[in-house]
């Protein structure tokens, strides 16, 4: 009798033993709690973004974004629009906009559209040679960027989502580039009947005359849809602030702080590519107005025309070190019935802006020919002599 009981105790420890053996087991194959996540989908990795330090899982989001730095400030409180101390190599990163009438970017039009263009990233320069600085190729579908309308050397990613340039895209709100709607595709700018016939025939040909295929400068809000970068500095000492671009012919803009009047437009000088800034503080808004432009510009590639009645009023304001938010309300009678807004952001980037010479080796412009099939550059054995 005793040695059938002592078997029925070794059968039960034994089954005890099992039990908890599984269990055990079982346990060891959950994912931890810092993992739950990426289990509930699948059993996927760490979120993207999320193996360098952080983030939810893939799939489920990317987790909470970083919070913004606060707006740097001068040492007398003022909102300070450039680099500080703690990044001395900073500069603005402008975004590549090729069409304000877009509705992505004028303000009051039916909403649609996607992100904005990049800024450095890509493109070859106008000696056909990769951009430096690590900024990488092309897109594949993309024109060179003096086709696309800015000097080569400036990014061929992310325009608009309006824009084609040729390449190819489209959508509501402009057209797409190659046979793109023209006037009739923006019902909410406000043309007049000779700048709305202009801007057809820009969409006709698919702007190639534009003035910075010529390496000209851009001027009023093309400025700050040139896709390079840009450095800010101020003067509060000397009521200046200066902005710095590496591209648009590596030219540089001056706002005078000191309430001056706009020289008159028949004075030596009067009209010129950039206009004549005079600026003001409104709380923490740069409030910029601009006159004196004259009529070798365009308002992006797309072909807006304008003529030198045009005054532009800006609005800078910087919500976080890493955003810049532009507003431009275009007033020129001469070529609209009336004022339009456009606006967007501009993202903060680590680096130093580079020296870039537009006109060097121009390819673009050396092979461009007019409506009748000759070429702008007498070339020698093209043009006939006379």
């Amino acid at each position: 009798m005793r040695r059938p009981l002592f078997e029925r105790v070794i059968v039960i420890v034994a089954a005890t033993a099992l039990v908890l053996a599984m269990t055990v087991f079982s346990f060891s194959q959950q994912p931890p709690p810092a993992q739950a996540g990426a289990a509930a989908q699948g059993g996927a990795a760490p979120a993207a973004g999320g193996g360098r330090g952080g983030g939810g899982a893939r799939g489920g989001g990317r987790g909470a974004a970083a919070p913004a730095e606060p707006t740097p400030r001068l040492p007398d409180g003022t909102v300070n629009l450039g680099r500080t101390p703690a990044d001395v190599d900073g500069m603005w990163s402008l975004p590549y906009i090729q069409n304000m009438g877009s509705t992505q970017y004028f303000q009051g039009a039916p909403a649609q559209g996607g992100a904005a263009g990049g800024g450095r990233g890509g493109g070859a320069r106008a000696g056909g040679g990769a951009a430096p600085g690590g900024r990488g190729p092309a897109q594949a579908a993309a024109p060179t960027p003096a086709q696309a309308g800015a000097p080569a050397g400036a990014t061929a990613a992310a325009p608009d989502a309006n824009a084609g340039g040729g390449r190819g895209g489209g959508g509501g709100g402009g057209g797409a580039a190659r046979g793109r709607g023209g006037a009739a595709s923006e019902p909410w700018v406000p043309f007049l009947p000779w700048s709305a016939a202009v801007y057809n025939y820009h969409s006709k040909n698919e702007s190639k005359y534009d003035p910075e295929g010529y390496c000209l400068p851009p001027g009023g809000p093309r400025l700050y849809a040139t896709p390079y970068p840009m450095v800010v500095l101020q003067q509060p000492e000397l009521k200046r602030i200066y902005m710095n671009f590496e591209g648009g012919t590596h030219v540089w803009r001056e706002i005078f702080m000191d309430g001056r009047p706009h020289p008159a437009k028949d004075k030596l000088q009067g009209a010129t590519w950039l206009g004549h800034s005079v600026g003001r503080w409104e709380g923490d808004t740069l409030v910029v107005d601009v006159t004196n432009f004259n009529e070798g510009t365009w308002l992006d590639y797309f072909g807006h025309p304008h003529t030198d009645q045009m005054h532009v009023l800006e609005r800078w304001t910087r919500p976080n070190k890493g955003t810049l938010h532009y507003e431009a309300t275009i007033d020129d009678p001469g070529a609209y019935k009336q004022p339009w807004t456009v606006a967007w952001d501009i993202n903060w980037q680590s680096g130093a802006i580079d020296e870039y010479i537009c006109q060097e080796n121009n390819q673009y412009l050396n092979h461009l020919k007019d409506d009748f099939g000759r070429y702008i550059i007498d070339h020698g054995e093209e043009t006939p002599k006379f």
